[in-house]
């Protein structure tokens, strides 16, 4: 048997995205029960062999999944909704709806676990920012985050479904990485829990920060210091956000690294808070949405998929829409 190609995947309404190569497909459960299936290029910006290097790759990739995941989720919303196709959006829409959820990433992510530890500080509670303690309190309030939002999203009858969804994409991931025939009755015995998710990533993410602006904010404080109190709190913030740059990199070639360990203790160990943490982003699939995961899955592979994969009868193909 050949080597097992890498796919990437993403839950969205009422549906799953697979990502392979140069293409991703989108497999949505329309309200008449059918399954629409759509198959589109791969936006990229890693064309440059610079950008696809080892610890310069992961944010670029960042950036496409983001971008790519967009346009897909608003067009399953469209199906999930309407039963129909409708338009994209166009680049200024996407662009917006980019921005938008970047600040509000940023706002939930950085800025508030950093005026929640200043709080700490002013209650003496814990040290001025070129501190350690100032840095753990800002680590403890952004998982706290982290965890207070999937736990709260969890409890929204649609979120819940894609978390099926999300649940659906691992569990045909897994049955397909495994070499055999996959339906939706051999995808079910496997586990929902995959180690290459992007829940894992945004552990990750957390971690790598966490120890870096222990690290790095005092050292840079250090090197110059403003005198002004809010000041120096605006630089601080100003060089956390410049640190995400790297710390997607590394966080990146840290989940692949964890990915590839075999079963030993120290592999179980580093993918374990990750797949822990997938609990609360995934639910248990029933029948109907693994064969949605599998459509997905067949249509993004094509021929390459050969004869491994079940796909449901009620599976219609949309041509492409030209974009405008």
């Amino acid at each position: 048997m050949g080597t097992i190609p890498r796919i990437g995947g993403q839950a969205v309404m009422e549906g799953v995205m697979m990502h392979h190569g140069e293409a991703w497909a989108m497999a949505v459960r329309r309200p008449d029960g059918s399954i629409a299936v759509e198959r589109h290029p791969w936006f990229r910006l890693t064309g440059c062999a610079l950008l696809r290097r080892p610890l310069l790759r992961g944010f670029p990739i960042l950036i496409e999944t983001l971008v790519n995941g967009v346009r897909c989720l608003n067009r399953s919303t469209s199906y999930a909704v309407q039963g129909e196709t409708g338009q994209e959006l166009k680049s200024w829409q996407l662009m917006l709806t980019l921005l938008v959820s970047l600040l509000l990433a940023v706002g939930l992510f950085v800025l508030l676990p950093h005026l929640l530890s200043m709080v700490m500080h002013w209650l003496d509670l814990g040290g001025d920012v070129d501190g350690v303690v100032f840095h753990l309190w800002d680590g403890l309030f952004k998982v706290v985050i982290l965890l207070g939002y999937l736990v709260a999203i969890g409890f929204m009858p649609d979120i819940r479904r894609v978390f099926c969804y999300h649940g659906a994409e691992h569990k045909t991931l897994a049955a397909f990485e495994s070499g055999g025939v996959v339906s939706a009755d051999t995808a079910r015995r496997f586990s929902r829990l995959h180690p290459r998710c992007g829940t894992t990533f945004l552990l990750f993410v957390l971690v790598v920060a966490v120890l870096a602006h222990t690290v790095l904010v005092p050292a840079l404080l250090l090197v110059w210091t403003p005198e002004s109190f809010w000041l120096k709190h605006a630089l601080t913030v100003l060089f956390k956000l410049a640190l995400l740059v790297p710390i997607s990199c590394l966080s990146y070639e840290i989940i692949l690294y964890a990915a590839r360990m075999g079963d030993g203790v120290c592999g179980r160990c580093l993918r374990a808070p990750g797949l822990l943490l997938q609990r609360l982003t995934t639910r248990e699939p029933d029948r109907t949405q693994l064969e949605v995961a599998i459509a997905a899955l067949a249509a993004v592979l094509g021929p390459e998929a050969g004869d491994r994969l079940v796909v449901p009868p009620d599976v219609i193909h949309v041509p492409l829409l030209p974009r405008s």
